[in-house]
């Protein structure tokens, strides 16, 4: 495989990428907050940072059907963004969920749900292995399980089982297939999205900012794992 060729595929993700970020900014900003609009809505560099952050390990055809899950929600007048959100109130204020949310918002089967399932058990393993070697960068990202929810943070566990709640049948077997290639590789799904958002960031190796940050920090500086919001 030619440097050419490569280039035409990494410039390709890029694309995809930034179209996916777009459509779901616009989804983000027309997506309702119950006290009102966040402060995030109005940060689009961060918000793009972040999700950048999270598509670009993935593989070309992966991103090009979330793409198209994407562009076929607005066709029927869905908001996944917002769909993510409210999913995530399962495990955040269940009892409004299924009383005000869940009889909307499309059912999950129980086949579908234990496939989500081996996904986020697959990636909190991976969280906890980058935590381990990088506590403090770890320290400024998500806090990981769901028993951690509170009213003012919402886990990596919780966050990730929404939003796999939104993808097509389709999308959902893409990202089977690139977490089981990972896992072969040997690679780790939180460590490529944090080494992205430092290399979009114009920072350092891991290395450096774990070292950086094992002085005074700010919480909340970071937020890799789930690339927030």
């Amino acid at each position: 495989m030619t440097q050419g060729h490569d280039a035409r595929q990494d410039d390709e993700r890029a694309s995809l990428v930034e179209q996916v970020v777009r459509r779901e900014w616009d989804m983000f900003q027309r997506t309702t907050n119950e006290g009102g609009r966040a402060a995030c809505q109005g940060n689009w560099p961060m918000f793009a940072l972040m999700r950048t952050s999270q598509f670009m390990p993935w593989p070309t055809a992966l991103i090009g059907s979330y793409l198209q899950d994407l562009t076929d929600a607005e066709h029927q007048g869905r908001n996944l963004v917002e769909e993510k959100y409210a999913r995530m109130m399962a495990s955040t204020d269940p009892e409004r969920y299924r009383r005000d949310i869940a009889p909307y918002i499309p059912a999950l089967d129980d086949a579908r749900v234990a496939r989500q399932e081996r996904i986020v058990a697959r990636q909190l393993d991976w969280a906890r292995d980058f935590t381990a070697r990088f506590p403090h960068i770890g320290a400024n990202m998500r806090v990981l399980t769901s028993d951690q929810d509170g009213p003012e943070q919402t886990s990596y566990e919780t966050y990730l089982r929404g939003e796999l709640g939104t993808y097509s049948p389709r999308t959902l077997a893409l990202y089977e297939e690139f977490v089981a290639r990972t896992q072969e590789r040997g690679g780790n799904i939180a460590q490529q999205t944090v080494e992205w958002t430092m290399r979009l960031a114009g920072a350092g190796s891991l290395d450096d900012a774990e070292r950086a940050q094992a002085g005074p920090s700010c919480e909340g500086t970071g937020d890799a794992y789930a690339a927030r919001p």
